[in-house]
């Protein structure tokens, strides 16, 4: 008879069965696509029952959303965390892009949801963009916002618009090392795409 300290460990508790199917939906949707998909490849790679992944999720399209919308908050949630001792702008921008990467950076298979199969569908781009997504560029608009009050960024700067584009290149980026058949550092990107966006293309 096992003892319930060996039933706790092969039984986790709910929130972390939740957890693991997503984590395994993010390999499955990375490896398969998310169309390819089905929600008992996810259940197999998670080590449970079909049925149970629908305790956790009605549909396929729910675990993708839940995926989005958990990455997203833990993003902004440390993003917030770490920008709160920052007072230089710049520094605060710095801190977002080299987050962004370091993210996406870490875990392919995160990554490759993030940039290729979020992406499928234009249902979901309309409401990815309405979301989380939304907060997220508010983060950076804000900080740009915060840039030019303080005198930093120029005052007739779009700060929406500046946003949208700071955004936009490591959004490039990150699709780029993925698809990327060489093997190299996603955050050292940091430092080029900033001075780009810092200082521009003309030569003054």
């Amino acid at each position: 008879m096992r003892s319930a300290r060996s039933l706790t460990t092969i039984r986790p508790p709910v929130a972390d069965k939740r957890g693991a199917i997503l984590r395994a939906a993010i390999r499955v949707f990375a490896n398969n696509g998310y169309f390819n998909s089905k929600v008992a490849d996810i259940a197999s790679e998670a080590g449970v029952a079909d049925g149970t992944v629908y305790l956790y999720f009605k549909s396929k399209e729910e675990i993708l959303h839940s995926i989005f919308d958990r990455s997203m908050e833990e993003a902004i949630n440390e993003g917030r965390k770490q920008l709160a001792p920052i007072t230089d702008p710049r520094e605060k921008l710095r801190r977002i892009a080299l987050l962004h990467l370091e993210r996406l950076g870490s875990d392919r298979d995160l990554a490759v949801v993030f940039q290729v199969e979020l992406r499928g569908s234009t249902k979901f781009m309309e409401e990815f963009s309405a979301a989380g997504f939304a907060e997220y560029l508010g983060v950076i608009r804000s900080t740009i916002e915060e840039g030019q009050q303080a005198g930093v960024f120029r005052k007739e700067l779009n700060a929406k618009v500046a946003a949208k584009i700071l955004f936009g290149a490591l959004d490039e980026m990150a699709t780029n090392w993925i698809l990327s058949k060489r093997r190299y550092k996603l955050t050292p990107m940091v430092d080029t795409v900033l001075d780009i966006f810092f200082n521009g293309v003309s030569v003054k």
